[in-house]
This record gives structure tokens, sequence and C-alpha cells, in this order.
């Protein structure tokens, strides 16, 4: 017998027993972001290595240790599995142009991938939505995120999420504050670990986000971005909170919130829980009105947030939310001679008026069928021998309930099944 194959890793089949709750999330995501008028873009799962290189930044955890990299042997070309979507999003955006027009508010979703240790919720083959709107300069842009969120957890039925906002200013107060957190924790060396000297001088701001124990009491009396911050974005800051208190949305202010991607400013968010463990965050985004430019385009404004959906379907669970699995409205069972034509008919009838009917194949007795029809969860058996065919009508037992069969034509079938939706 040859050697069974296996999935990698934290690489997961989504079987048909839990793929209909994807096809309800995904059929949610679809509707909301139509109501708000943002349009789906699909980029390829394969870049060039680069594009995440410059983008996210050299010195980050994704890049240095978790994206899937490979030469292309054919022409030697680096690429990546893409660990997160903004960049090809972007990249696609420059690529075709489309802000030569007018901002485009852009959608995506798909398979992201990370080289890290799989636990609940986390994989190294994960499924993220992203949503972006490029060209936007405002905070009514960054708040309008923020509220379609808050719309998106009751839609999805999911409670006791907190929002965490904080804001990285420009570019140059930043540049201040990095020069001051490297000053102060060179002064602390002697607590920083290994990690955080590494980064001492290529991306201090990271240390900030670490989980050491040991050095929770010099982080916490690091410089505050707040005390670099420039006056443009300080008001940005300010008018978005203007906006989230107007519209109900609460919040708390997060002055160490960092995001993991160098390509952040001004604006950055989080969705937190309490009901996943330590990895509390299924949705975070932010501003990041530099990218383009960086990735090749002309100057242009832009923001946008990211959600695991393996995150946001184990919460979803958490909080109760029961979503009904699709039964077919009948199951046609059929024996005889003459048969086969008109279980055909009839099956396509009931698809030509929007139902889901499952045509028994393979054979089989009567009561085998029968069990089968059963199994499938169907709320009818509809029942076709010899003598259903000669009087041109079907037999209709219902499966789910203590009715009692009839033979009847297939305009009363339809009545029947339709009044039972």
């Amino acid at each position: 017998m040859a050697k069974g194959v296996k999935a990698i890793r934290g690489m997961n089949d989504i079987l048909p027993a839990e793929s209909y709750q994807w096809e309800f999330f995904e059929q949610t995501i679809h509707a909301w972001l139509a109501t708000y008028g943002y349009r789906n873009i699909r980029t390829p799962i394969v870049e060039q290595t680069d594009l995440f290189v410059r983008s996210i930044g050299e010195v980050t955890d994704i890049v240095e240790k978790e994206m899937y990299t490979f030469v292309d042997h054919l022409n030697n070309d680096s690429l990546a599995l893409r660990p997160e979507g903004t960049a090809s999003c972007v990249r696609a955006v420059v690529e075709h142009n489309l802000l030569y027009a007018s901002p485009q508010r852009l959608y995506y979703s798909g398979p992201m991938f990370r080289h890290e240790r799989p636990q609940k919720g986390r994989y190294r083959q994960f499924h993220q939505v992203g949503v972006e709107a490029l060209g936007y300069a405002g905070p009514d842009i960054d708040a309008e995120l923020i509220i379609m969120c808050a719309r998106l957890w009751k839609m999805l039925g999911i409670t006791g999420l907190r929002l965490e906002i904080g804001t990285l200013g420009n570019a140059e107060s930043r540049a201040l504050h990095r020069s001051r957190l490297i000053k102060y924790f060179e002064q602390h060396t002697d607590v920083l670990d290994e990690e955080a000297l590494r980064r001492l001088h290529t991306n201090p701001l990271r240390i900030l986000d670490s989980k050491n124990p040991k050095m929770h009491d010099i982080i916490t009396d690091a410089p505050k971005l707040i005390d670099d911050l420039d006056e443009e974005s300080r008001v940005h800051f300010e008018a978005l909170q203007h906006i989230l208190r107007e519209q109900g949305v609460n919040y708390e202010i997060n002055l160490r919130l960092v995001r993991g991607l160098d390509y952040y400013n001004r604006t950055v968010f989080e969705w937190i829980t309490d009901r996943l463990g330590a990895q509390g965050t299924v949705c975070a985004g932010g501003r990041y009105d530099g990218l383009i430019e960086q990735i090749g385009g002309k100057p242009a404004p832009a923001c946008g947030f990211a959600m695991g959906i393996e995150r946001l379907l184990a919460l979803m669970s958490e909080c109760g939310k029961e979503i009904s699995r699709p039964v077919p409205d009948a199951y046609i069972v059929h024996q005889g001679e003459t048969v086969m034509d008109f279980a055909w008919e009839t099956a396509e009838f009931l698809r030509n008026q929007g139902l889901k009917a499952i045509l028994h194949c393979g054979g089989g007795s009567f009561k085998s069928q029968m069990k089968k029809a059963d199994a499938s969860g169907a709320r009818y058996a509809l029942i076709i021998g010899d003598d259903e065919v000669q009087a041109q009508q079907v037999t209709i037992k219902p499966l789910r309930e203590a009715s009692q069969q009839a033979s009847v034509g297939l305009d009363a079938v339809l009545d029947i099944i339709n009044n039972c939706n």
C-alpha cells in the first residue's frame, strides 16, 4: 500500500461539515461591503519578494522569520507567498493606475502565508478579508473603516470586542520619537533582551510591543509618541475621535499601540477580544500614507484594515452564533425500467424553480435509497416508480415531520415545498 500524503502542518483542509460556515461568512462580507461601496480586487498569491521587504519592512518578524520565500529556478527570481494583502493590493493599484480618475474603495479576501507556530485560530495558511481606501486623506475615511467594522460585528453576532485606537504621527514626528527611544533604551541595555538589542537601532518602536515581563517597567517609562506628535496629526486624531463619539462607537486610546508593519502612520486601531486566549486581536489596521509612493506610484494617502477569518469564525462560535447547515429541499428516490427520464425531468423542474434537489445516483433498493435520503437532511423524499411514471406524478414523503405521503403532480410538489419554506 502506498504511503499516505497528509496536509502540511498549519495548512488545513476546510471540510463540508464546516465549509457552510465559511460560505455564510463570505456572503455576509460581500453584502456588508457592497452597502459601503467597496469593490472586490483579486491579486496573485505569489509576488516578488522585494514587494514585501520594501512595504512591510526588512527588520520585522514577518520578513525576517515568517515569510515563505523561494527562488524560481527558471529565471532566478526571488518570490514569496503573500504574508498579507495590503502590499499586493497597492501594487495592483499602482501597476494598473487605478487612482488616475478617482479614489478607490477596495476589498479582497483569500489565503495568506506565514511560517509561525500553529495555534488555535492562527495557522501557517490563514485567510483574511482586507479593506483598503486609497486616495482619501481626511479622518472621515478612518472613521468609516472603524464604524463599518462595528456594523459587521452585529451582523455576525459577535459581542464583547474592545476597540483600541492610537496615532503614530507623520514621518518627521516618528523620526524624532525614534531618536528619543534609541537614546532612552541605550541607557537600559542591561535589561533589554536579545531581540530588543537587535532592533534597538533598526526598529526601536517594535521594542514597545515586547511581551517580555522583565522589560515591562522600562517600556512603561519610555518616551511617549504623543509628546512628539506633530500638530497636523494631533488635529487628525482629535477629529477621528469626534466622529466616533458622535456615532456612538466606544473606544480606548492606547498610546503604545504599535502595528507590526513599517508602513503605518497616523491612525492605528485594533479590535480585541478576551475570548480567544493570548492572541486577542481579530481585526487591525490604520493609515499608510507613504506606501503608494514607496511601491512606485505617485504620492497618495491611504488607509485600511484586515481581519482573520478563522479567528472570527471561532469568535462567532464562542458568542453562540448559530449558522444553519444548508439542506436540500428534496431527495429523489427512483427505481424501475421506465423511470430515469421522468426522475431527471422532476429534478430539473425543481431546480428551475430555485429549489435544491438531489437525484439519487448509483442504484440500490428503495429501502437503501430512503436511508440516503434521510441522511442527506432533505425535508422531502420524492419517490418515483413505474406507477408514478405512468400517472405522471410523484409520491412525496415528508422526512422531518409526521405527515402522510401523497401522490401528486409536479406543480403540487412545488406548492407543498414552497409553503413549508
